[in-house]
């Protein structure tokens, strides 16, 4: 009897061992599902990156074999001392994102807002907003930009949305200015399709309740928008901000990434493309996590969050508490 019970006991230690608690348990399951990113990152990305790397630090003396000798930061000073096209298309580059980008954003969240009331075909308009994203993306769009359709959408040169009167009397100059003006906007709204998804996604995810609460104080609706919307919003927000500013930058329509292509592919210069590209991926990495920075402080989080956030508060309370107990002791 006494050899069953050390087996049972045995057997129950044993199953303790590898018993695992339901966080473990979770987090092998999105190492499963996230698996397939991880293998192909490894046996497709990482060899690229290097070489990539070692390209722009370097000038290739045999394309067989992609030898490649050392020459330090010699690519990286001819971008900004040597190529007078580099540092002008750049400039105008970031120039379009810091003007796009905002439109984008306050143009989605306003249209999202409209869309979210309880009306008639909502459902319609939603996909009527997002068949531009997939009719109009990649090289289909730019075609399109190229013949000019962005600007006869909403042309005023034939004159039924201005009259002809008008348009005489501010002459050509502020006549192609507002169809200038006309021709980006039609472009930020073909581009807002997914961020208009995503502020939905956000706004239905709100509980009526604390709107209903903020009527009851005597908020109005603008305050309401932003002391309980925005707040609510605010990771939606940051993920949106994120998104256009990396779609902006990699938009196949910006001439940058055209103009870095044609060195790595039709001049046949990959020591210096590739030190282009890094250029430009050093730079989008450090505006995206400058935005990071300052939404930081801006972020909603929810009550699960702020609990934990506050017992691990009191976890190092009383650590440090006991560290000062035993040094006194």
């Amino acid at each position: 009897m006494a050899e069953v019970k050390e087996k049972l006991i045995n057997n129950k230690q044993k199953k303790k061992r590898f018993h695992l608690t339901k966080a473990t348990k979770d987090k092998l399951k999105g190492l499963v599902f996230v698996s397939p990113f991880i293998i192909g990152v490894i046996l497709f990305f990482i060899y690229p990156i290097y070489m990539s790397v070692k390209l722009s630090f370097g000038k290739l003396d045999n394309i067989v074999g992609f030898k490649v000798s050392w020459i330090g930061i010699e690519n990286y000073l001819r971008a900004f001392t040597i190529d007078m096209d580099f540092a002008p298309m750049f400039l105008s580059v970031v120039r379009d994102t810091l003007v796009r980008v905002p439109m984008i954003i306050i143009l989605a969240l306003i249209i999202s807002i409209l869309i979210n009331q309880d009306i008639k075909g909502r459902t319609l308009f939603r996909i009527a907003f997002f068949i531009p994203f997939l009719l109009g993306n990649g090289e289909v769009m730019r075609q399109l930009i190229y013949q000019g359709v962005d600007k006869q959408v909403l042309s005023i040169a034939d004159g039924d949305i201005i009259p002809y009167e008008i348009l005489n009397y501010f002459g050509s100059t502020i006549v192609n200015a507002v169809q200038t003006v006309l021709g980006i906007i039609v472009t930020v709204l073909w581009s807002s399709g997914v961020q208009i998804l995503l502020f939905l996604s956000g706004l239905q995810s709100i509980s009526p309740a604390l709107y209903e609460a903020a009527k009851i104080d005597g908020a109005t609706q603008w305050e309401i928008f932003w002391k309980v919307t925005i707040p609510m919003i605010s990771p939606i927000m940051l993920l949106n901000i994120v998104y256009t500013i990396v779609d902006s930058f990699t938009n196949i329509r910006n001439p940058l990434l055209e103009y870095i292509q044609s060195y790595g592919f039709t001049k046949a210069q990959f020591e210096y493309g590739a030190a282009l590209g890094w250029i430009y991926f050093i730079f989008i990495g450090f505006v995206v996590a400058v935005v990071f920075g300052l939404m930081k402080g801006y972020m909603h989080t929810n009550e699960v969050e702020e609990v934990k956030r506050r017992d691990k508060q009191k976890q190092r309370r009383v650590i440090a508490i006991e560290r000062k107990a035993k040094t006194r002791a």
